[in-house]
């Protein structure tokens, strides 16, 4: 992959997950602003663990919105923390 591949895809990747933040943004009502820090470290956590279940089950599962999915939002958790994090 060259430079100007690996960045398309990020772009690609970030508005993916600019949308995904809008439309569960739009859901919540902003809930996520009055979450604690740590709760968003909590629901990462909670992702990695699922995303790990999910590798080892080679992505068969029952009921799952796939590893991508839990990758974009740990994106968005860890975004938010950031926001948080400057404006707190």
């Amino acid at each position: 992959m060259t430079a100007e591949e690996a960045l398309a895809c990020y772009d690609e990747k970030i508005a993916l997950a600019k949308s995904l933040m809008l439309d569960k943004n739009s859901d919540y009502d902003e809930a996520w602003r009055d979450m604690r820090i740590s709760s968003y470290t909590d629901l990462i956590l909670t992702k990695l663990n699922r995303t790990k279940q999910m590798e080892d089950l080679s992505g068969n599962t029952l009921i799952s919105e796939g590893i991508d999915a839990n990758y974009l939002d740990m994106m968005n958790y860890a975004l938010f923390g950031l926001i948080r994090l400057e404006n707190d």
